[in-house]
């Protein structure tokens, strides 16, 4: 596709986790022919009516997606989608009801998995609409953990080891039961003391009994970590230890812990990746991060002080299952020791390959992101039969987009309150982002010359020259 007026909308939620990689993305769409708009999803859904008929790439297909995907399309857009959260995901029923609405799907024009396990959760779908063509080819983000790529972060993993010297991650996804605001958790506090918790934002598609189940888990889990880390920091006085939170994690309870243990840290700026690359040894459990450990050979090891199989295997099967594990603290400090001596690597057997390999595409081979804008190149930017609207209809669309931008950021647990926002994706400086761009095009050996322009503090323009 050689047509530069083709335009590519991708929205990114956490600035930490999703940036770099969907920067990448753009990069080599920009070979392509195509301009792409990267940013705040928040702000690029609400300002959707700015953008000429564009290739909108969702994160997502949720009900809360469904009235945008609407909207979009009256103005010309086309939608095509992967699950940000298929590829550590819940049990089909449940994740169903959470992530997949029948509506939403049905506005999709392809559909983007990680692997194979995700072609077959999708696949079971009972309102998977017959003709979605669904590609199995990775991810941006499997893209930053191959070998050719991850180098872009070099500079930062040396200046992370510079910072912290020889140091032992911890990255936790308490999100669930520590979110950075209560009406985010799965269970909201009751008002009145013997009143009946209210369900929060992250039990949304939950039966009560799943959510109740998974709090009760992660609370327990969550308290076994909280005495983990100032005994790490005892039994490695050597070594730093980096408590990295989840992005959408309330750090408070980590900095509490931190101000009385002189060798914890506790920090989650920028993309994992360089943190990867240059720590000894990763903790965690259940958590995305140990796919990432496995697939760059860092030794990973998930604690798992309680154990509850209906979650551990029917949640977290795949980041457990690639990790060595350890059931209580004189176990992981036994095994952490043999680790950071030498004598035991990463976790590694033909097991845990072959699990990898079903969840995750593009290993080798052609980038995920070339995967990618192969489909998307086949894709036309104004379909026939997609009337635009007239002046008088999108003035009135604006006005709605105005409206629901008012009424979702006042609503309690709304992603859309701008402290919040803040939280997961805060501005961007130009200088920081002509640098990124500059190292993948270097990365990448991109001969056309590669321009990004502001579009605000938040949004960017990404195209060749």
């Amino acid at each position: 596709m050689e047509n530069r007026q083709s335009l590519l909308l991708i929205p990114v939620e956490n600035q930490v986790r999703e940036l770099d990689p969907k920067l990448l993305l753009a990069c080599i769409a920009a070979q392509h022919g195509f301009s792409s708009v990267i940013g705040s999803r928040r702000e690029m859904e609400f300002n959707i009516d700015a953008f000429p008929s564009a290739i909108y790439l969702s994160k997502s297909m949720t009900i809360r997606s469904l009235l945008f995907f609407r909207i979009a399309r009256r103005f010309g857009h086309r939608i095509v989608a992967w699950d940000e959260e298929a590829l550590v995901h819940l049990p089909p029923e449940t994740y169903f009801s959470r992530r997949l609405h029948p509506s939403a799907i049905r506005q999709v024009l392809n559909l983007f998995a990680w692997g194979q396990d995700n072609v077959e959760l999708w696949r079971q779908y009972p309102e998977l609409p017959e003709n979605t063509p669904i590609h199995a080819i990775g991810n941006p983000r499997g893209d930053m953990l191959r070998k050719e790529i991850r180098s872009f972060y070099a500079d930062d993993a040396a200046a992370l080891r510079e910072r912290y010297g020889d140091f032992i991650l911890v990255n936790t996804n308490f999100n669930h039961v520590n979110a950075f605001g209560p009406d985010i958790n799965l269970f909201i506090p009751p008002k009145r003391p013997g009143g009946k918790a209210r369900f929060g934002r992250a039990a949304r598609g939950m039966s009560r009994e799943y959510a109740s189940g998974l709090h009760n888990h992660k609370l327990a889990i969550f308290e076994h970590f909280k005495a983990l880390i100032p005994q790490l920091q005892q039994a490695f006085p050597q070594h730093t230890v980096v408590v990295r939170p989840h992005p959408t994690e309330n750090h408070q309870v980590y900095r509490e812990i931190a101000a009385g243990c002189p060798g914890v840290e506790v920090c989650n700026e920028g993309n994992v990746v360089p943190w990867l690359m240059a720590t000894r040894a990763l903790i965690h459990n259940g958590c995305t991060t140990a796919v990432e450990a496995y697939a760059m050979k860092v030794p990973a090891i998930s604690y798992r002080p309680v154990v509850n199989e209906d979650y551990d295997s029917g949640f977290y099967r795949l980041p457990n299952g690639l990790s060595h594990e350890c059931f209580d603290i004189p176990e992981l400090t036994g095994l952490l020791q043999k680790i950071l001596s030498g004598e035991v690597g990463a976790a590694n057997s033909a097991r845990r390959q072959a699990l990898i390999d079903r969840y995750l595409a593009a290993q080798d081979g052609p980038l995920a992101c070339e995967r990618m804008v192969d489909v998307l190149a086949t894709l036309q930017q104004n379909p026939a039969g997609l009337a635009q609207p007239s002046v008088l209809q999108r003035w009135l669309l604006s006005r709605g987009l105005q409206l629901a931008r008012r009424i979702k950021s006042s609503l309690p647990g709304s992603h859309n309150k701008p402290e919040y926002q803040l939280h997961r994706f805060p501005a961007l400086k130009l200088g920081e982002m002509r640098s990124r761009l500059a190292r993948f095009q270097a990365l990448l050996g991109i001969q056309h010359k590669l321009e990004i322009h502001p579009l605000s503090d938040v949004m960017f323009r990404v195209e060749a020259q």
